[in-house]
């Protein structure tokens, strides 16, 4: 998985430029099935793909933290949400709530995460690959496909599949 990693930063550079064409094309004109296409593409990553051997994600990235995330997981730490925000989160730049840093303060030296069950919902939905309208977050998917080599290898498919 080290070699995977590695190499992913080069690999989603090197097809930066052909995934801007194919989803601004895909963004005009998307196929009807487009969503089951992505299902199945997801799916079928997924049966191969182990996070737990990867969380490149969490090492990388932080997610964004919604009002219910932080009400929900407060509430798990039996903490205040403001003592929560306190304790483990920053606002950015564009006024959201993020992780205070990186890697993860939630993740595990064994790649598991310590608030699995009431973890933030951009992170249960990462990398986004089975999501409805899958054309409308193009730009959130060109940048997904630089941390998480399932993301890059469902577009790679897709691309194939789409024939571009």
């Amino acid at each position: 998985m080290e070699e995977i990693l590695k190499a992913l930063p080069q690999r989603a550079k090197d097809t930066h430029i052909e995934g801007n064409k194919f989803f601004a094309k895909l963004r005009r004109k998307p196929p009807k099935n487009l969503d089951a296409l992505m299902l199945e593409l997801h799916e079928a990553e997924f049966e191969r793909t182990d996070c737990l051997s990867c969380a490149n994600c969490c090492k990388t990235t932080g997610p964004l933290f919604t009002p219910k995330d932080i009400q929900r997981i407060a509430k798990h730490f039996k903490l205040k949400q403001q003592q929560f925000i306190a304790r483990y989160l920053r606002v950015d730049e564009e006024n959201d709530h993020v992780l205070q840093g990186v890697p993860c303060t939630f993740l595990g030296t064994d790649n598991y995460c310590s608030i699995y069950d009431v973890r933030p919902k951009a992170c249960r939905e990462f990398p986004h690959t089975d999501r409805k309208k899958f054309q409308q977050i193009s730009n959130l998917t060109l940048k997904n496909v630089a941390i998480c080599p399932a993301a890059f290898n469902i577009v790679e498919e897709m691309k194939k599949r789409l024939n571009t």
